[in-house]
């Protein structure tokens, strides 16, 4: 197949590219930056609010694997919805007019998650609305677009990597380790809210998998899938997990949920006015830490045929000799 990745510079569609071209597949990466491609990987450099550079890019080929987001908290509405919600909708002009037939849209569970507990949840309907969570609103937004967009010539789904996490990630696993190794580290509650989480492989081989599954009147399109290892953990064993691989200390101060809430909506106002860079702490971020949200990996290996194959503890395991290295 001839698939188009938009947003490879990320750890997971990077990989999800680099494991397509490994299998013999025509790779072509629409990104706004130059990266590191892998053999047989052509880089097309644009920005997805560009229709011209999206119809380009998506010319002669057979798949869309839709990644390249506006992803954090820092930037103001324009910023998130032109990218979020403008660029899937290039992405799809561009399906149409190029004649590909099908598209994987990647998501996130966010779209889904209001605060409360998720506990063996399904991938339910995104929900749109949601006052300040401009990530979360312009993600939900997009998702609809794109499942609405499901029919007899481009088959859609939707895939929602939950938290991945793995060698080289340098958002969960760079944070926790640059702040336990600065005795900064916080645990929002008592840190006993169960979690899933989703090792690199298991979630580069799901979008390979939802690659090859999506096609007009299968089982999957129009419909939307949350990914994960089905391994919930409490947040408390998952970053002590990974500081034990890294090799620093594990020694979090805790704070309550409440207040962790309230500093971290203080935080959003006033860090972009002070400081660069994603803030330590926000009302999202205190919220996924203090309540639980695991999710039924049922849907994913009926209606996609994937299953994790990297069990937490193996990737524990592969991280701390990453560490090693």
């Amino acid at each position: 197949m001839k698939v188009l990745v938009t947003g490879a510079g990320s750890m997971l569609l990077g990989g999800v590219a680099a494991a397509l071209a490994a299998r013999g597949d025509d790779v072509v990466c629409l990104q706004r930056r130059p990266i590191a491609a892998p053999d047989g990987v052509r880089q097309v450099q644009g920005d997805v609010r560009e229709l011209d550079a999206v119809h380009a890019a998506a010319e002669g080929c057979d798949v869309i694997l839709h990644g390249a987001a506006r992803v954090g908290v820092l930037g103001t509405w324009e910023d998130f919805r032109s990218v979020n919600v403008d660029g899937t909708a290039n992405v799809l002009a561009a399906a149409r007019s190029r004649g590909v037939s099908r598209l994987v849209h990647v998501s996130t569970p966010s779209v889904a998650h209001s605060g409360h507990s998720l506990v063996g949840a399904g991938a339910d309907p995104a929900v749109t609305g949601r006052k300040g969570a401009f990530y979360a609103e312009s993600k939900a937004i997009a998702e609809r677009l794109a499942l609405a967009a499901d029919g007899a010539d481009l088959a859609v789904v939707a895939i929602r990597p939950h938290l991945v996490w793995g060698p080289g990630d340098t958002q969960l696993v760079g944070r926790i380790v640059e702040r336990a190794a600065a005795g900064r580290l916080v645990m929002v509650g008592d840190g006993s809210a169960l979690v899933d989480t989703t090792y690199i492989d298991n979630a580069i081989s799901a979008h390979v998998a939802a690659i090859d599954a999506v096609r007009p009147a299968a089982a999957c399109a129009g419909r939307a899938y949350v990914v994960a290892n089905g391994e919930p953990r409490t947040v408390r064993e998952l970053v002590e997990g990974i500081c034990r691989a890294a090799g620093v200390p594990f020694a979090p101060r805790q704070v309550p949920v409440g207040v962790a809430v309230r500093v971290g909506a203080v935080v959003e106002k006033w860090w972009p006015r002070v400081r660069e860079g994603e803030p330590p702490i926000t009302r999202f971020v205190a919220e996924q830490l203090g309540t639980a949200h695991w999710f039924d990996p049922r849907p994913m290996r009926d209606d996609i045929g994937w299953a994790p194959h990297v069990s937490l503890d193996e990737g524990f395991e592969l991280l701390r000799r990453s560490f090693q290295q």
